[in-house]
Parts: structure tokens; C-alpha cells; sequence
């Protein structure tokens, strides 16, 4: 019999499923130093919902590990694998190249008793005016993506531009989106402008003010008064990759923390409304059409989104998600090289936790936060244990109430997000 551990999984799960429906992610490491060396396989629960964290130092691999479960839903048992729908929020700009397959470690991949593979599906979006600079750069996407201003609150606005509410400006800009939305009719950023431009309450300074935030907001090409249909992008067995990195200022991070707070909250309303429909089902006996599949979100850069500090316009309906998504079959994994910057609320929901090396004392406290009172070694100790391996990480389970370490496997799909070098 060959014996395997299966992160994520309950003993209740084990004995019904084994390791259906799971993720090969990697190895167990045994030993330390020049004594360590790779033992039985690794593999992650994909049955049931999860909060999970990666983390570790800039260049240490976590988005690669993100790309490893990425790979593995794509490579799920059709029945499977038709059930999830995957959405990745990408602000590094590197997981388009999971089109194509990793020829660049294909020793590697190939001693790992692996195949170099593309993911076939695949489906990436970006903001919608900046198609044509990717087309010139040959960098493949398959849509554009837009959001309508009237989706969201003056509170939503406030948040996303850091306004307080009792500041001039605030109260400018909460009552004119207010009378909007009161109208019940589409309005664009024009529109917006136009009402604060007639405000007769409204100083001229603030109208200026108010007018140069959101006309340099509106430059990014983000919004469009229609927006996308982002339940059309969540479909069964696809993986919608979300690629913002092109909105890399200061003021495009409120454009970003817009989109993410937009596709969160469309993702837990999707899956709540789903869940009563499957429930129905099951009472009556009837055949449920249009079955919408579970949904996984992968957060790279989460610290931006959900910050530990602050309020963003993303921070709730991504709390929401970590307390509630669960029952209606919703996972969140955050990735991030400063989990301390995490919101706590985010860190007490987690169940799975991996991480590769981290240094910040401020960091691995958060780390410890995670744990529970089952385990209480000093997660230095581990840390400190791993090799200087490629790919080396720390696993936090809390299903297992274990914490071992791991080798993560190759890719299979080309990796793009190595640190440039002039050779």
C-alpha cells in the first residue's frame, strides 16, 4: 500500500472518497540538513471548501505553488472537475503563460516522473482598453473586463479612494452618488462628475478635487457604464484568470480594490443562490438545470485587498467570504509575502496554511496566530529546518491538526513569474 497524506481532508472524507477529488502538490521531507531527502506523496483536499494562506519572502515561490493547484484542478476527473470554477486575481501579470507547457524545467519535471503540460482551460481578462497593448506584446487574453460605476455605494467609493465621510469631499461625494443611485437609472463616471459639477452646496475647490480623482480613476479604462457580466466568467471546469497588473499606481489600487470587491461579492451572491437551488433539489427530487458549479478565489498580493490596518472597499465582501463561503461552497486562498498585513479576520478562518521561508518576526506571529492550542512548537523551528531547496515550504493543517514540511512539485504549465536577469 502506498501511503500518502491528503492536506484539507477529514478522516470522515478519507474513508468514503481516499484521494478522489484531490491535488498532487508535492512530497513530505523527511530529516534536515544533508540528511533530508523526499518520502511519500503530498496531495490537497479539492472535495470541500477551504480558506487557505501561502506565503513566504518575495521570490521564494508562492505563486508558483498557487499555479501548482491551479494545474491540479485543471487536471481533475471530469466529473470533478466540472463542479469547480476557479477565479484568479492576478496582479503580477504572470499566469497567463499557464497556456503553454514547462519546457524550461523539463529535466526536472520529467524526474518528478511528470509531463510537461498546457492548461487547456484557461480563460484571461483584462481591463478591456488595454487589449490592444497585450495584443502588441503577443501576450495572449481572451477578453476584456469592465466594471459600471452604479454597482457600487457611496460607501463603496468612499472606501475605495480612502475618503473619510465627514471630510468635504466626502460628504460632496456621498450625496451626489446617493441621488444617483436613487434615480434607479445607469450612470457613468461622466455622469458622476456632472452631478458634483451642479452641486450648488459644493465648494469649486472640492467639484476640482473630486473631478481629478475620478478622471484619473476613469483613464484606466476600468469602468463602462454597461460593465461586464462577471456571473457569464464563472463557469464550470474554467479557469478565469483576472490579470491587473497593468494598475499599478497608487490610484489604480483603488481601481483594483474596486474589481475585487465587484467579483467577490458576485461570487459569494452566485453561490448562496446556488446552494438553495441544490437544496431544493434534493427536497423535490428534480433534476437541477443549470447547475452552478463551486467556486475557488486566489488572491495573489492579498495584503492590498484585505490589509490588516485599514478598511478597503474589498475587505468586507472578502471577510464575508472567509466566515460564510464555505457552506454555500465557496474557497478563498490569499497569497502574500507579509502575512502579518492580513486581516485577522482572514487569519482566524484559515484552515490551511503553506509557507516558505520567512525571516520577519512580525510574520511568523501571524503565522502562530493561525495555529491552534493542539500544537504548540515553535514554528521557528520549522522554518528553520527547511532546505535551501527549490520550492521547500511549511504546511499548516488544521483539519490534520498537524505541521510538517513539504517539497512543492514542478509545474507542468510554464511558470512565469521567475525575477528578471540580464542573461
Amino acid at each position: 500500500m502506498v501511503y500518502q497524506t491528503i492536506v484539507g481532508r477529514s478522516k470522515k472524507d478519507l474513508e468514503i472518497y481516499n484521494d478522489k477529488c484531490t491535488g498532487y502538490i508535492g512530497k513530505h521531507i523527511v530529516g534536515t540538513g544533508e540528511d533530508a531527502h523526499l518520502t511519500t506523496k503530498v496531495r490537497f483536499d479539492l472535495l470541500r471548501p477551504h480558506v487557505s494562506l501561502i506565503s513566504g519572502k518575495r521570490g521564494t515561490g508562492k505563486s508558483y505553488i498557487a499555479g501548482v493547484f491551479v494545474e491540479e484542478v485543471c487536471n481533475l476527473e471530469e466529473k470533478y472537475r466540472e463542479n469547480i470554477a476557479t477565479v484568479v486575481i492576478d496582479t503580477m501579470g504572470i499566469f497567463w503563460s499557464m497556456k503553454f507547457p514547462n519546457e524550461q524545467q523539463i529535466q526536472l519535471v520529467e524526474d518528478w516522473k511528470l509531463k510537461p503540460q498546457a492548461m487547456n482551460n484557461i480563460k484571461i481578462f483584462a481591463p478591456t482598453s488595454q487589449l490592444k497593448e497585450y495584443e502588441k506584446s503577443n501576450i495572449p487574453i481572451d477578453e476584456g473586463i469592465s466594471i459600471a460605476p452604479y454597482e457600487f455605494s457611496a460607501e463603496d467609493w468612499l472606501l475605495a479612494f480612502n475618503l473619510e465621510r465627514t471630510s468635504s469631499i466626502g460628504i460632496s461625494l456621498e450625496k451626489n452618488i446617493n441621488q444617483l443611485i436613487k434615480s434607479e437609472e445607469k450612470f457613468s463616471i461622466d455622469d458622476i462628475i456632472s452631478k458634483i459639477r451642479d452641486d450648488n452646496e459644493t465648494s469649486d475647490d472640492i467639484k476640482n478635487a473630486i473631478k481629478n480623482m475620478l478622471t484619473v480613476a476613469e483613464q484606466w479604462g476600468v469602468f463602462d457604464e454597461n460593465g461586464s457580466d462577471i456571473s457569464s466568467m464563472i463557469k464550470p471546469g474554467q479557469i478565469t484568470i483576472i490579470d491587473l497588473s497593468r494598475l499599478r499606481s497608487s490610484q489604480a489600487w483603488s481601481v483594483r480594490n474596486l474589481i475585487v470587491a465587484l467579483i467577490s461579492r458576485k461570487i459569494y451572491d452566485i453561490r448562496v443562490i446556488a446552494r438553495k437551488e441544490e437544496e431544493v433539489s434534493k427536497i423535490t427530487g428534480e433534476i437541477l438545470k443549470n447547475k452552478k458549479p463551486m467556486i475557488w478565489l486566489i488572491i495573489d498580493e492579498a495584503h492590498n485587498f484585505i490589509p490588516s490596518d485599514i478598511e478597503t472597499v474589498s475587505s468586507e465582501p472578502l471577510k464575508i467570504i472567509s466566515k460564510q463561503g464555505r457552506e454555500p461552497g465557496v474557497s478563498l486562498t490569499v497569497i502574500t509575502q507579509m502575512p502579518n498585513k492580513i486581516h485577522q479576520d482572514i487569519l482566524s478562518q484559515t484552515d490551511i496554511v503553506i509557507s516558505n521561508r520567512l525571516t520577519s518576526r512580525d510574520d511568523l506571529e501571524a503565522l502562530h496566530s493561525v495555529m491552534q492550542t493542539y500544537h504548540s512548537e515553535n514554528l521557528w523551528k520549522y522554518i528553520n529546518s527547511l532546505p535551501r531547496w527549490p520550492g521547500a515550504a511549511v504546511i499548516l493543517d488544521d483539519n490534520m491538526e498537524k505541521v510538517f514540511t513539504i517539497n512543492i512539485r514542478p509545474r507542468i504549465s510554464w511558470h512565469a513569474g521567475g525575477t528578471a536577469i540580464i542573461a
